[in-house]
Order: structure tokens, then C-alpha cells, then sequence
């Protein structure tokens, strides 16, 4: 599954979309040792917080989420907005509802936001761990990716929002649950 952002580069204080190329020689290198984590050549955008890359819309990336976009139909909870990727992925699926997502930086917000136009979504600025939903409603799935980095000190957080939204929806998951349990043992 391959997806475009069409977002222009472009920097609101910490935060900072840009373009960049992985050409076929950069692509025989992974730091990772998941076969799906290998990058691929070709035309990119990544998100970056003070020169961190965050996330980007690699194959790599777009395979992180792939259970999710599977899972996804009806009304989803996404908390984490990031480039947008997981968000356009599961909107060309008709079986989508509503989305609503939760994003804690403003200034993403302020970077992305203006870029989505679909009358489906709502964002929310707020903080995945504070965030209350509706009590009324319920989510068909409910993606959980506000990492930066894969880590097993990723793990009390991961199993933070799953017991809290657990009784919220029929399928949750968080982005790299598997390789951050891998990394704790």
C-alpha cells in the first residue's frame, strides 16, 4: 500500500514536514531488524519534532498500521495524528463512518489539519491520556500511535490506553506493540 501526502514542507515551531528521497543504495541499509522495517527507495514526507524524525510515509511506516487499517470500519478512534498516513489510509474505505483523532501538539495540528478535508473526521487537541470520550459512544477500532521511538518503556503507556479504552471499542492496537515487547526482554 503506498500513500501520498500532499502536504507541503513546512515548519511551525517545533514541529516540520519535509520531503526527502531514499535512493536503491540507501535501501540495502536498515538500523532495524524486521524484514518489514527496510526501508524502500522512493519519494517521501516525514514529520519531524527538532530534527527528530517522528514518523514518515514510508512502506515501513505504512506497514506499522496495516493490522488497523483492516480492522478499522464503522466509527475510529486514531490517537495520534502525525503526518496523517494511518488517517488518509482508512478514508478511502467506505465502510468508514466517522474518525475521530486525538492529537496533543497544536502546532501538528496547525500543519496537518488544513490538508484533510473529509467531513468524517474530527481532530481533537488533547492529550490521548486525559481525552474522555462521549460515553455514549462506541468505536469499532481504536488506534493507539504516540511513540516516538520503539522502546519497551513503551509498554506501561500502551497498556495504559488499552485498559482505558477497552471497554470503548471491539479492537484496539498500538504501533509497534510486538517489537517493543521484543525490545523489553
Amino acid at each position: 500500500m503506498e500513500i501520498q501526502i500532499d502536504i507541503p514542507d513546512n515548519k511551525i515551531g517545533d514541529w516540520a514536514i519535509e520531503s526527502f528521497e531514499i535512493s536503491p543504495q540507501q535501501s540495502t541499509f536498515s538500523v532495524f531488524t524486521y524484514k518489514h522495517r527496510t526501508p524502500s527507495p522512493g519519494k517521501y514526507k516525514r514529520l519531524r519534532r527538532n530534527g527528530t524524525v517522528i514518523m514518515s510515509n514510508t512502506p515501513a511506516e505504512i506497514s506499522d498500521f496495516i493490522q488497523f487499517y483492516y480492522k478499522a470500519k464503522g466509527n475510529v478512534l486514531i490517537n495520534g495524528l502525525g503526518l496523517g498516513v494511518c488517517l488518509k489510509a482508512i478514508l478511502k474505505k467506505e465502510s468508514i463512518e466517522s474518525v475521530t483523532v486525538i492529537e496533543k501538539s497544536e502546532e501538528v495540528i496547525k500543519l496537518i489539519a488544513p490538508h484533510i478535508k473529509d467531513e468524517r473526521v474530527t481532530i481533537i487537541h488533547a492529550d490521548a491520556f486525559d481525552y474522555k470520550p462521549p460515553k455514549d459512544i462506541r468505536y469499532n477500532a481504536v488506534w493507539h500511535d504516540i511513540w516516538d521511538n520503539i522502546c519497551g518503556d513503551n509498554l506501561p503507556d500502551m497498556t495504559k490506553l488499552h485498559r482505558k479504552y477497552g471497554k470503548k471499542t471491539d479492537w484496539q492496537g498500538s504501533w509497534c506493540k510486538y517489537e517493543c515487547k521484543r525490545y523489553s526482554t
